[in-house]
């Protein structure tokens, strides 16, 4: 009876083999058995000896082939003369049980013939860490020697839904080239692809005026009116077909003039007409009306002209148009003295004090002592009726209470118990803010969530809006708002749920949605928004773009990062976890990016969970997989307090690279004697596209342990999180859940910054001294130091551009110095910046606030 062969490992054959050869000892001796019927594993047979010094070779190899979906592929290979054949893949030999072996003779040659077959599974395709690509091969031995098949690669076959880029409609004249391009979505197999028009496949062979380009692009020669219909870009490979969104294609013909027709008869005013028609064709389908005269005159001879006599109507109708015409030249004259008599006695404090309909217009201030004021000045403004800006935020009717500019706070208290805006904290009441704007038709989408929300009351001083705990804040600077104009200003973060953005292909959220307005207000500089994203900072991996939401709640892109135009209305600065925003505009934005290659990575904030108290057998762990964002990692924080949860472990980050890989999650290590996993799966997995579209805030996974007593009460564990071929975390857990622990802010950073500032204790930086500051650099030096020499100090020389175009560059570098260094800027450092330059203005920065 033959007894079943084990393969040596790679290693180990081939020395043996070569060991064999050189002692000159049959190799059948050492481990080629006689194969018998009674062995059905066995993968080995003799060979007659009219055979035994053939080598073998295959008459079968195995193929590349693809994964569908859940679906194994076969592999198969047959050689001749055989005594043996194994698969080997990715350089580990495949067991002997895994496969299925056929032995028969070959009757042209009555050699033995041997075929061997494997099974390869999607998990053990992506259970291949680290490793570009599947491959195996096969090995087949005689007695004289071995030979190595073909590698053959196995992929998982996928086609994403999204084309990389679709066909967009035309209108084009009649003989016009049109080129429709078309970007098949990423897959594997790469996708075929086809073009439909209205339906009907599209077929170059048969129609030669269709054109086929390498990269997929449909060309139409010269158009033809049949050419007009809906052309749609098909992609497919084994996994799918997808089908584009319908060009529309419209071919028209250039129309002319009918011939002129004959000139009429000479009518009573001594002229003759004549005319012509658009019809040679006639406008159809959205076509246009032919350009220039279609009626024209000409005056008769004298000899043509009819004679008439100027009768007592014609004096009469003179008569009445002079009359008229006096009438209205009264009128006006009236009217304009009655407006300048108005003018002259209205109120300079307020230039409308009632609300209309939704408006809420800026006010005029009028300082009571101007001789006093120096920094604080502001000069009236009497043109604020005519503002665009809209929004009611402040009811206005009560005339006594007047606006004065002292040396004390910079504003006194509002009329009708409006808020108190003084040089430093704003003390407002959030719930009645939030309730007036929430009835407003501007802030349909503001949520009314009170502690996501911050507001003020600003004029040109300035100020900042700080959201607590979320990285997100708006910093006003001074001079942004116009002398004489007072701005309530608010600034919220949306929840993703109230507010969803449309994501395609490849896109994928990296910023909260945040809200600053109201929308509509003039500013005359811009603001900085900063706020958190979750890319891994690297534009090469990247195409962001900045959306903003129009006044019809439809989003546009506004800006791409790194191609942005000094004379748009945003400019950004991204760092490696905070993105800076330049903004003239006020309204609803968000960072948008689409993944360029497989390379980018968004970071995850992991962070772990448990009850904060266990008195049944049954214990929870939830481990929350999240954008690496302060509002939502601040979410979290305050829906867990709310469950009762307790934080188990420091939050961790994880790059989630777009490589269209679930997330896994599993546990290991539990004491046996004590605990065991209720979860029947090895690990649980979290979806690709739910974690990279980015819109589901609290994706998480929960793990139920179970104890085997109630007097157990340590847990000790290993927890592992990681992307299928890509890079993972592991935690070790080790604490007591008898202990009873709620959430605190332990591991969160708490931001104690007041919500609102206005005016100079906004900023780091005094008034005066930045005007100084300013004032001495703006101005461009021979020797270089001027703002560009501020700039590369500060290591901002890539906006140099963006400076450049602004009539005080220095101020928007100082504003971008305060919006990055506000919590933990040194003023001192930036005055040695100014020594440096050698500008004597920076030692003004050593003097206190008071002596300023």
């Amino acid at each position: 009876m033959a007894a079943k062969v084990q393969p040596p490992s790679s290693p180990q054959l081939e020395e043996l083999s070569v060991m064999v050869f050189l002692c000159d000892i049959p190799l059948k001796s050492y481990y080629f058995i006689p194969y018998s019927e009674g062995s059905e594993h066995a993968a080995t047979a003799t060979l007659p000896a009219a055979f035994s010094d053939l080598l073998p070779h295959f008459l079968v190899e195995p193929e590349d082939e693809y994964i569908v979906k859940n679906k194994p592929v076969m592999l198969t290979c047959r050689s001749t003369p055989a005594t043996q054949i194994y698969f080997k893949c990715n350089g580990e030999w495949v067991h002997q049980d895994d496969h299925l072996i056929e032995r028969t003779v070959d009757p042209a040659t009555a050699l033995p013939v041997m075929q061997v077959t494997i099974e390869i599974t999607r998990q053990q395709v992506e259970k291949i860490f680290g490793l570009d690509e599947y491959w195996c091969q096969c090995v087949a031995w005689s007695t004289t020697g071995t030979q190595k098949s073909q590698k053959a690669y196995i992929r998982i076959a996928y086609l994403r839904k999204n084309f990389e880029e679709e066909p967009q409609g035309k209108e084009v004249a009649l003989d016009q080239e049109v080129l429709l391009r078309c970007h098949p979505p990423e897959g594997v197999p790469k996708a075929e692809v086809e073009w439909q028009k209205n339906e009907d496949v599209v077929n170059p062979e048969s129609d030669p005026n269709f054109f086929v380009t390498p990269d997929h692009s449909l060309l139409i020669r010269k158009a033809r009116l049949a050419d007009t219909g809906n052309y749609t870009c098909v992609a497919k490979n084994i996994v799918a077909r997808r089908k584009s969104s319908s060009a529309p294609v419209v071919v028209h013909v250039d129309g002319g003039w009918s011939e002129w027709s004959k000139w009429s008869a000479c009518g009573a005013d001594c002229s003759m007409w004549r005319s012509r028609e658009c019809t040679q064709p006639s406008p159809g389908t959205g076509g246009k009306d032919c350009q220039g005269l279609d009626l024209q005159s000409l005056n008769c001879t004298s000899q043509q002209c009819p004679q008439t006599v100027s009768s007592t109507e014609d004096v009469a109708l003179y008569v009445g148009m002079v009359a008229v015409a006096l009438c209205l030249t009264l009128l006006l004259i009236i009217v304009v003295l009655v407006y300048r008599r108005k003018k002259e006695g209205l109120d300079a404090d307020v230039a409308d004090s009632s609300i209309l309909t939704t408006g809420f217009q800026p006010m005029g201030i009028k300082p009571s002592k101007p001789e006093n004021s120096h920094l604080l000045t502001i000069q009236p403004d009497l043109t604020t009726t005519t503002t665009s800006y809209q929004g009611t935020l402040r009811s206005r009717h009560d005339a006594t209470g007047k606006f004065s500019m002292t040396n004390g706070p910079l504003l006194d208290p509002l009329p009708n118990g409006s808020h108190t805006l003084h040089n430093g904290k704003l003390n407002s009441d959030h719930t009645e803010f939030v309730s007036r704007l929430s009835t407003q038709s501007y802030f349909k989408t503001l949520p009314r969530d009170i502690a996501n929300t911050s507001y003020g009351t600003f004029n040109f001083l300035g100020g900042r809006l700080t959201i607590p705990n979320t990285g997100i804040s708006l910093l006003i600077p001074p001079e942004a708002i116009p002398r004489g104009k007072i701005y309530e200003i608010y600034l919220t973060v949306q929840r993703k749920e109230d507010l969803r953005l449309p994501l395609t292909g490849c896109q994928t959220l990296l910023s909260p949605v945040v809200s600053c307005g109201p929308p509509g207000v003039v500013l005359s500089r811009p603001v900085i928004l900063s706020m958190d994203h979750c890319s891994d900072a690297c534009l090469d991996n990247w195409a962001i773009r900045l959306k903003k939401q129009n006044f019809e709640g439809v989003w546009e892109d506004v800006l791409l990062m790194g191609e942005e135009l000094v004379s748009e209305p945003f400019y950004c600065q991204l760092e490696a976890e905070t993105c800076r925003l330049f903004s003239e505009q006020l309204g609803t934005l968000a960072l948008v990016g689409e993944s360029l290659h497989m390379g980018a990575a968004k970071r995850l904030r992991l962070v772990l969970f448990s009850d904060a108290y266990c008195s049944t057998l049954e214990y929870n762990i939830r481990v929350y997989c999240m954008d690496d964002t302060q509002d939502v990692f601040k979410e979290v924080m305050q829906m867990e307090r709310q469950l009762g949860g307790r934080l188990i472990d420091e939050p961790h980050l994880l790059l989630f690279k777009d490589s269209y890989h679930n997330l896994r999650l599993s546990i290991h290590d539990m004491p046996q004697t004590h605990w065991r996993s209720k979860l029947l799966a090895g690990y649980q997995e979290i979806p690709f596209y739910h974690i990279w579209n980015g819109s589901q805030r609290y994706l998480h996974c929960t793990f139920t342990l179970e104890r085997l007593s109630l007097s157990t009460c340590e847990l000790t564990c290993q927890l592992c999180v990681w992307q299928v071929e890509g890079e993972g975390q592991s935690f070790s857990l080790d604490f007591n859940i008898a202990k009873v622990t709620t959430v605190d802010a332990e591991f969160m950073l708490m931001d104690n910054n007041t919500m609102a500032l206005a005016g100079p204790s906004a900023f780091q930086i005094p008034y005066l001294i930045r005007q100084k500051i300013c004032s001495s650099l703006d101005a461009p030096c021979p020797n270089g130091a001027d703002w560009r020499m501020l700039a590369q100090r500060l290591k901002l020389e890539r906006h140099m551009s963006f400076f450049a175009s602004k009539a005080s560059p220095t101020s928007v570098i100082l504003d971008l110095w305060e919006a990055q260094h506000f919590h933990s800027g040194n003023i001192n450092q930036l005055a040695t910046v100014m020594a440096d330059i050698g500008k004597q203005e920076a030692m003004i920065f050593l003097v206190s606030d008071g002596e300023c």
